[in-house]
């Protein structure tokens, strides 16, 4: 046995006893052993020891403490966890798959393997249940963040690329190299996003609003990029409008007024009014959301962003060759459209209603057309008047009826009945040959009070 005197202070800094010393210098016919948890090589003369190689080795470890970034070599890889030890001090330590990566579903086998070196934080010291062993648990997913913290003081403003990582309460939370950073769910998008899952595993761009280490703060906004690329679209679209120009679009969204056409950049509306020739349409009955359509600029305010389109501008309208489809005296079947107090009106083409005037409704009296009529009934009518320039068609319903005996009595009464010759009125009195006036006593002199 070779007993050999060690620095209390070396000993007890590593967790070893001189007896633990002891067995290991026994086993000295091994040519590689472990000394103070570092492998190690001393040269063997004569069943000795050189004890100055030994000493040298104790002066050259060096202490661990927390905080520290040291380099390790990787000994061994098992299912979630590396066994390293840490160069210069003869320490092992532990380096877990979630100190690696926020991938909890990653093999460890894809980032470390046996003879790797890697450059890690030191997080704590770790002494096993069993056994007086000292170890340190290491990170290297931490010290990236640290790194990656160091990185981004001062960048407020600077456009990077983040990963999506996990849907939270209020927000996004995302990935850039190594350090955790949050989304609030109104930085998302230019519309508020409800469902976030959808950003989880992309890669996107995303501008740094605050940065403070101290409180591991890292804010950033996707919507200031979006808005700003939205910004840039928008200034070289409106530079190519024109209007009266017929440009092609993708519907990106119906509303109860109207279409909103995405012209790459600028979105226009189409109004209900504008959609389509036929009155009183609902837009989702004339177009679908992602549809292409092609339509027709009809205003544009640059200042205000504000584009104005037609899609019915694009298409014939109803009224082009009305000439050659109806003409007066045509008799025609049609739907009762709308019903108002001065008649009604009956679409006799697609597109095109004509009036029937409350007075061609019926040979009888009719006080309202809302009793004798209804809308979305059939009836057949007889073109009275076409005006294509004003868009208008003059119907008749009771052009087609045969007009009740009584009234063709009445009227023939009407016209055989000899007019009255106005009577002469006779005057009992003769007017004074001068009109130069009368008093009240030439008229009332001969009554006696």
């Amino acid at each position: 046995m070779v007993r050999i005197q060690l620095p209390q202070s070396k000993v007890s800094s590593f967790g070893l006893t001189p007896s633990k010393i002891k067995v290991v210098v026994i086993a000295g016919y091994l040519e590689k052993y472990y000394c103070c948890q570092k492998l190690v090589k001393l040269t063997f003369v004569g069943g000795f020891f050189r004890m100055n190689e030994f000493e040298d080795l104790l002066n050259s470890v060096s202490e661990v403490n927390p905080g520290d970034v040291v380099t390790a070599e990787v000994l061994t890889v098992d299912n979630e966890q590396a066994n390293v030890i840490i160069e210069g001090t003869g320490v092992e330590g532990v380096l877990t798959l979630r100190e690696l990566t926020n991938d909890r579903d990653a093999d460890i086998n894809d980032f470390v393997k046996a003879g790797d070196t890697v450059e890690v934080l030191v997080l704590r010291q770790v002494v096993g249940k069993d056994t007086d062993t000292v170890t340190f648990l290491v990170s290297k997913k931490r010290l990236e963040a640290r790194k990656a913290w160091d990185k981004l003081v001062g960048r407020e403003g600077e456009v990077v690329t983040v990963k999506g990582t996990r849907a939270v309460k209020g927000g996004l939370s995302v990935e850039f190299e190594g350090l955790r950073g949050f989304i609030p769910a109104s930085m998302i998008d230019t519309r508020f996003v409800r469902n976030t899952e959808k950003f989880v595993g992309q890669e996107f761009e995303a501008k740094i609003k605050e940065v403070v280490p101290a409180e591991n703060r890292f804010i950033l906004s996707r919507r200031d990029v979006v808005e700003e690329k939205a910004a840039e679209a928008r200034k070289e679209v409106f530079s190519k409008l024109e209007e009266g120009a017929i440009v092609k679009g993708k519907v990106a969204r119906l509303t109860s007024f109207g279409a909103f056409i995405d012209l790459g950049g600028v979105d226009g509306l189409v109004h209900v009014t504008e959609l389509s020739h036929e009155r009183n349409v609902s837009p989702k009955s004339v177009v679908s959301v992602g549809e292409e359509v092609e339509v027709k600029v009809l205003s544009i305010d640059e200042e205000a962003g504000r584009v104005s389109l037609s899609l019915k501008a694009t298409t014939p309208g109803p009224w082009d060759g009305v000439e050659q489809k109806l003409a007066a005296g045509d008799v025609v079947e049609g739907k009762v459209k709308r019903l108002t107090d001065f008649g009604a009106f009956v679409e006799v083409l697609p597109g095109i209603d004509g009036l029937v005037h409350i007075s061609q409704i019926s040979h009888k009296r009719v006080e309202n057309p809302k009793d004798v009529l209804s809308i979305g009934q059939e009836v057949k009518v007889k073109v009275l008047d076409v005006n294509a320039d004003a868009e208008r068609v003059s119907l008749s319903i009771k052009a087609l009826e045969e007009r009740p005996a009584q009234a063709e009595n009445n009227e023939e009464k009407r016209q055989s009945r000899p007019r009255r010759q106005k009577r002469e009125v006779k005057r009992d009195y003769e007017l004074p040959e001068t009109q130069t006036g009368f008093s009240m006593a030439d008229l009332f002199g001969d009554i006696e009070l």
